[in-house]
């Protein structure tokens, strides 16, 4: 094996990249999770973000219409799930895992046309003086705009969470919908808003992956990132801060057996690819060995059915 083939200071910067698609789809999910709602649907809303986008993006050669597309798309789609779970009071588990297996259908369906087919370039940013900088303006300062935003949308949700009334009210509505509701706040209202904003986050995810990281139409191409997300909210304790060192930490060691592979590296690339599913299920027993945290960081109604009338 040459270590020396490997450039770590581009891995560094593809670390960012690889991290955005699920760290945006977990800053959403964490949204979702924080009004009470358990929503398995994620890899759904972003393998349908995907084609929403490629196919947008395609069709106008803009790839801002794409994103947009892909975010009205995972919006749709979470909004069926808000339909089914907060209106019609259908089991969240069930309906999330259908959403996924609909999500993968649908994107298959839509996308037998745009195989094959290159997408609109995304273009790249470089900061003015910073990205100039040795070593750090490499790694953190010449990305494509949406590195940005991703890492923008973590810092409104944990400020809007932690210091602003509306973040309070849908802590409120996860903590306890029954306060909440004889409080007077709509909580079908504002959780249908949160599984929208979800949607929204988990399909600029997927437009992330079809447009930018891997510029190209494939069918399930998320290849798990969805439930990648899911699991670093957990490991985030319903934390935004630590979504990011959630996501950059699976984008890391994806980005870190790739180069492994390419320096020759004398170990099946099997186990190489797994690597980064199996650091995170190790990562999650390990949070999990304190059960007693674990459900105290969860909301306390997460998953739980509200009715007016209960």
């Amino acid at each position: 094996m040459d270590l020396s083939a490997i450039n770590w200071l581009l891995l560094l910067a593809s670390l960012m990249v690889a991290s955005t698609p699920i760290l945006l789809a977990a800053i959403g999910e964490l949204v979702v999770e924080k009004a009470g709602v358990l929503n398995l649907g994620v890899e759904g809303m972003m393998i349908t973000g995907a084609i929403s986008g490629f196919a947008i993006a395609v069709e106008t050669q803009s790839p801002l219409l794409g994103f947009v597309a892909a975010a009205i798309g995972g919006a749709v789609l979470a909004l069926l799930f808000g339909f089914l779970t907060q209106v019609l009071l259908s089991n969240q588990v069930a309906t999330g895992l259908a959403l996924t297996l609909f999500g993968l259908g649908l994107s298959s369906l839509l996308g037998q046309s745009y195989i094959g087919i290159k997408p609109p370039l995304t273009g790249m940013i470089d900061i003015p003086f910073l990205a100039d900088l040795p070593i750090l303006g490499t790694i953190f300062f010449r990305h494509d705009l949406m590195v940005y935003i991703s890492l923008l949308i973590v810092v409104a949700v944990w400020f809007l969470l932690k210091y602003t009334r509306i973040g309070l009210i849908l802590r409120a509505v996860g903590e306890n919908h029954d306060a909440a509701h004889a409080l007077g706040y709509k909580v079908v209202r504002i959780r249908l808003m949160a599984i929208a904003f979800g949607g929204a986050c988990a399909g600029l995810g997927g437009a992330y992956l079809s447009l930018i990281r891997v510029p190209q139409w494939t069918e399930g191409m998320t290849a798990g990132a969805g439930w990648i997300a899911l699991a670093i909210v957990v490991f985030a304790s319903w934390k935004p801060g630590r979504v990011i060192l959630g996501a950059y930490l699976f984008g890391g060691v994806t980005v870190l057996q790739l180069n492994l592979q390419a320096a020759g590296l004398a170990i099946p690339v099997e186990y190489l690819s797994m690597s980064p599913y199996l650091i995170t299920i190790l990562v999650l027993v390990i949070m999990s060995a304190d059960r007693s945290r674990t459900a105290l960081n969860a909301p306390a109604c997460l998953g739980r059915s509200f009715h007016a009338s209960s």
